[in-house]
């Protein structure tokens, strides 16, 4: 849902009117079709209201890790999985035409995945640019909100 009252900016999410959704949810944000045919989706992977709650950097930067290494036990299509600046949630970027049913399954299973893990993978000085700020129980108690709601996951808007 677009903000009537600003002008369109190049910036899909800057279009969405952040009063009005509802999280957590999963909504495609772009599709791209690149000059050779290939194409990229972008789904936002919203676990937080936006402008009432976020997430702690510790718990976003915790769960960037597991979600990254974890969703491509799943999947081959895993191009890059990044949090927002906002800190309520993440940008999930798939090669191939994904629809948001599949996303679900997908972030369900990787999940799963994290409430599973017994640590925060590549939380270290030689991997990481900030080993030390990493939280296993915080982004597991994120990922088992986040989880507990999925009958929500597809609803965007309030």
């Amino acid at each position: 849902m677009e903000s009537a009252d600003r002008p369109r900016m190049n910036v899909e999410s800057f279009n969405l009117d952040h009063r009005a959704v509802a999280a957590p949810y999963l909504r495609v944000a772009d599709r791209k079709v690149l000059p050779g045919g290939d194409v990229l989706t972008k789904v936002d992977v919203r676990f937080c209201q936006p402008n009432v709650e976020h997430l702690e950097m510790p718990v976003v930067h915790s769960l960037e890790h597991l979600v990254a290494e974890h969703a491509r036990n799943h999947t081959d299509a895993v191009v890059d999985f990044s949090p927002m600046g906002c800190q309520t949630g993440f940008y999930l970027l798939l090669a191939g035409d994904w629809e948001i049913p599949a996303v679900a399954d997908l972030m369900a299973a990787t999940l799963t995945d994290v409430l599973d893990a017994d640590e925060v993978p590549a939380a270290n000085e030689v991997q990481c640019g900030w080993g030390a700020n990493h939280t296993l129980p915080g982004a597991q108690d994120a990922a088992r909100r986040f989880l507990g709601r999925r009958e929500d996951w597809l609803q965007v808007m309030a």
